[in-house]
């Protein structure tokens, strides 16, 4: 099999569409074309039936107890924002105090930081240098007023796995509400709203093979029954949650994106960490000075996020412009400052700025691995030829001991 360039390994910025989703996508476009919100003729129904047969496998891939607990949104940055400023309006009589952690997705953070402008309380945990948060910490933290708790399922920078079962423990015996983003890890990783006592579950289909563009929002409907405050008026869609028209043939394509995750994502992640294993160990047995960022044993399957001591991130990335991966976080690497994830783990700013991400998926090969494996360790020597701390460091000079004097 000829390799084919460039080398997609940013499975986590988004994913390409199956094209078995593709495939049932495709008649709502043209011949099932109706609006679900149309009760009155044939066309409206047939669209209304194709989004609760989606809404039905969102509902399996989370372990929902009704379909009826999943509304249907734009996409996380949504769900987040639905969730958070939701519960936020509805419980605001019972308490003004939200935890999160320092390591959340911005669009959890940003979200939060809204609600400070509003008057809210909120905490950011710090986490450990293996980027999770300790459960006793969200203990901790919750106090009378605390309404909600928001922790990521897994992080979408550096792959940790958070402790979900034992906060989930934590928030049910205090009666406080638990969140989770959990974008990056459902089918992934094991996830499942009753056993891990979730409230609030955000999920988005472009980060498993479905379209970009549409996404849910899990609300538990009994023990607690949770309720939210519509964050867009209208219609009164989604069970008056969630206004506007349905986007039905990317829900279906979403339902459809579910399902394979469902029957196939235990198989496919044993696969995938095999991919990567075969990466790391690889790029570890040829180049010194690797650095593993994140948890090694709490983490998503497909991601490694590795620092290459004395080589700008930036720069191997333009050297190996032939892959696809990403250098900090995709959604705010427009910046130049390091990276919030690592900095928050105590990477230090020379190590967080030779990071780089790569994200494995559905549709790597071994074939590819290798290529990759090769070219970085390759690019990664060349350039580190240019660096004279490089050659300081292979002399023995410790560098943190070097006295710099300004010429």
């Amino acid at each position: 099999m000829t390799l084919q360039l460039p080398i997609f390994m940013d499975y986590h910025s988004t994913t390409p569409v199956d094209p078995r989703v593709v495939e049932e996508m495709l008649p709502h476009f043209t011949k099932s074309f109706g609006n679900a919100a149309s009760r009155n003729h044939a066309f409206g129904w047939a669209a209304e039936e194709a989004v609760e047969h989606a809404r039905e496998r969102v509902g399996q891939l989370l372990g929902a107890a009704s379909a009826k607990e999943i509304v249907f949104t734009s996409g996380a940055t949504e769900s987040n924002n639905l969730a958070i400023k939701g519960v936020a309006d509805f419980y605001r009589d019972k308490g003004d105090h939200v935890v999160t952690q320092v390591t959340e997705h911005k669009a959890v953070l940003d979200t939060c930081k809204r609600l400070e402008k509003e008057g809210l309380r909120v905490t950011y945990l710090d986490v450990g240098k293996d980027g999770r948060v300790d459960p006793a910490d969200v203990a901790k933290a919750i106090g009378d007023k605390t309404i909600l708790v928001s922790i990521m399922l897994a992080n979408n920078e550096i792959g940790t796995v958070q402790p979900l079962r034992e906060i989930g423990e934590i928030t049910r015996a205090r009666g406080v509400l638990l969140h989770s983003d959990a974008v990056q890890g459902v089918g992934k990783v094991p996830f499942d709203v009753q056993s891990m006592n979730v409230d609030l579950a955000s999920v988005t289909a472009h980060k498993m093979y479905g379209p970009k563009g549409v996404g849910a929002l899990y609300v538990r409907r009994s023990k607690p029954r949770v309720r939210l405050v519509a964050q867009m008026d209208g219609g009164g869609h989604e069970r008056g949650m969630r206004s506007g028209t349905l986007n039905v043939p990317a829900i279906v394509g979403f339902g459809k994106a579910c399902d394979i995750m469902r029957l196939e994502g235990r198989e496919e992640s044993a696969r995938i960490l095999a991919l990567r294993e075969r990466l790391r160990t690889r790029l570890v047995g040829e180049l010194d000075e690797v650095h593993l960022n994140g948890s090694f044993e709490h983490r998503l399957p497909g991601n490694l996020n590795l620092s290459f001591a004395f080589v700008e991130g930036e720069g191997l990335m333009m050297a190996i412009k032939d892959v696809a991966v990403s250098s900090g976080s995709a959604c705010t690497s427009s910046s130049l400052e390091p990276s919030y994830v690592l900095r928050a783990l105590g990477v230090g700013d020379e190590l967080a700025h030779s990071s780089i991400r790569f994200g494995l998926g559905r549709f790597n090969t071994p074939e590819e691995v290798d290529y990759v494996a090769d070219l970085v360790a390759t690019k990664v020597r060349k350039l580190r030829e240019l660096s004279p701390l490089y050659e300081m460091h292979q002399e023995g000079i410790d560098l943190e001991k070097v006295q710099w004097v300004a010429h």
